[in-house]
């Protein structure tokens, strides 16, 4: 077990696939990084470093730039993994989908039912998502609600190196389209990390933290400030779940159906728009089937049905944070 960042997570376990399987093919926009450039090849490794060693030790054949089409893009992975490849594709920001939705909404996520279980499309779509780096509207946005809501397509959100290795790892040998989020103030954090391979089964959430008082529900980057609202609040004796779902589809509704049952209230964090985003299916999910069990109303902690500004104080009023996390608990427990 190792110490590892985020992003070193990630560009290991695609070393470790390709190595494992000659099938796995990456490309992408900038995959190969600083091509054309003052360097040459791999000077970067990908806009985000994330591919960094990967064209240098496959070649050409197995990992290459592509142009700035991210239809092409998707439509290729498409293609590629009907006829026995296993292409791990990047579009840089999951803001682009709007591209490439057809390719994704109408063709990948549909080939197994169209022809009865006879079509396999062993695709992943790498992407970024998430606010905070001033970036403004066109590349922060978090749409991960969009493809959720794609029937056959598989939603990834790791909040953590350990959890982005071993989604990645399990996406890659999984036989379904995917579609695998990372938010990019993720990147830098670091945490244990096993040298070897393994996986993480796809739709089993996490507890992050285990209370009787509130369940927090949080996605990517919101876990790490659900787990610090957590953490203070157990000072002053309030305790909660957290739960990191990993996955949005499949999701773990067992968890938070049964983490609600024993505390009797419910707040669910998340970055997407407020309309039709994760936060109230959450919220959908435990009224229509735990209603019963509730003491208190459900909070949701969203950003505004805004764009997202750009300037930074804008930014940091617009997203979700401790502050508002914790009002929204205390709330919950009636001001406690």
């Amino acid at each position: 077990m190792s110490i590892k960042s985020y992003r070193d997570a990630i560009n290991e376990c695609l070393h470790q696939e390709m190595e494992r399987d000659v099938n796995v093919v990456v490309f992408g926009e900038d995959v190969v990084g600083g091509s054309g450039t003052e360097g040459g090849k791999e000077a970067i490794g990908g806009v985000f470093s994330l591919t960094a060693g990967l064209w240098g030790k496959y070649g050409d054949n197995r990992v290459f730039d592509t142009p700035i089409s991210e239809s092409a893009i998707v439509g290729a992975a498409a293609g590629a993994a009907l006829a026995g490849l296993r292409p791990v594709v990047e579009i840089m920001f999951s803001d682009f989908f709007g591209l490439c939705l057809d390719q994704m909404y109408n063709q990948a996520a549909k080939f197994n039912y169209m022809f009865g279980g006879g079509a396999k499309t062993p695709m992943v779509v790498r992407t970024t998502t998430g606010a905070g780096m001033s970036a403004a509207a066109q590349h922060s946005q978090s749409n991960y609600n969009w493809v959720t809501n794609i029937p056959g397509m598989k939603v990834l959100l790791p909040s953590n190196p350990y959890d982005a290795k071993g989604l990645l790892a399990a996406a890659i040998r999984g036989e379904d389209p995917v579609v695998f989020y990372e938010n990019k103030l993720l990147y830098g954090i670091k945490g244990e990390v096993p040298d070897d391979t393994y996986v993480i089964p796809l739709g089993k959430g996490n507890l992050t933290r285990q209370g009787k008082d509130a369940t927090i529900v949080a996605f990517s980057r919101m876990v790490h400030i659900a787990n610090a609202v957590a953490d203070r609040l157990a000072a002053d004796g309030i305790t909660c779940d957290v739960i990191d779902p990993r996955t949005t589809s499949p999701l773990d509704e067992e968890m938070i159906l049964e983490s609600v049952q024993e505390t009797g209230r419910l707040i669910v964090v998340d970055e997407c728009n407020p309309r039709c985003g994760l936060a109230r299916d959450i919220a959908g999910l435990v009224a229509s089937q735990a209603f019963e069990f509730l003491d208190a109303p459900i909070k949701l902690v969203t950003p505004p049905h805004t764009p997202i500004p750009f300037a930074p104080n804008l930014e940091h009023a617009y997203l979700p944070n401790e502050a508002k996390v914790e009002a929204a608990v205390r709330e919950a427990l009636g001001g406690r």
